[in-house]
């Protein structure tokens, strides 16, 4: 579904892609229940993004991408593969994805670790923690006069 929402959304003409999701748990084998995973194809994008966090108080980590984990979803019966085996399942999740988003400038938002709040803390409940939602308003209200950005897709799936 995420790979079908990049491709549409490319193809009606958006011009940068965010989508966020508690795509693997290997996100929190990685990163535990404090930091998310984010990925991206484009520097300066993740840049902005990386800076908005000051203010959103949320933490991401940038995870990598690249060949070597593009290498572990080749398939030999289609083109891709949607796994890539057992070791690094959170970036070649992420390389899966970035390949319909191709060469627009994305950011993907593994949030499994920290989607859900076992224990209430004092400021948050218990519960569903709406992660990356902060953040991700917090870059666009800081980057939407930007004669450069048309339009802006972010998929939130929980």
């Amino acid at each position: 579904m995420l790979a079908d929402g990049l491709t549409y959304a490319r193809q009606l003409g958006a011009t940068h892609l965010v989508n966020a999701a508690t795509l693997t748990g290997a996100i929190g084998v990685a990163l535990g229940m404090v930091n998310g995973g984010a990925f991206s194809n484009d520097d300066a994008t993740f840049e902005k993004f990386n800076a908005a966090l000051e203010t959103s108080g949320e933490k991401f980590w940038r995870m990598p991408l690249g060949e070597e984990y593009a290498d572990l979803i080749k398939s030999d019966i289609a083109d891709i593969k949607n796994t890539g085996g057992r070791y690094g399942g959170a970036c070649t999740a992420a390389e899966f994805l970035h390949k319909f988003a191709e060469d627009t400038p994305w950011i993907h938002l593994d949030i499994a670790g920290m989607a859900w709040i076992d224990e209430k803390r004092p400021y948050i409940a218990k519960g569903p923690s709406g992660a990356a939602v902060r953040s991700v308003l917090e870059w666009v209200r800081t980057i939407k006069g930007n004669h450069q950005l048309q339009t802006w897709i972010y998929s939130l799936h929980y």
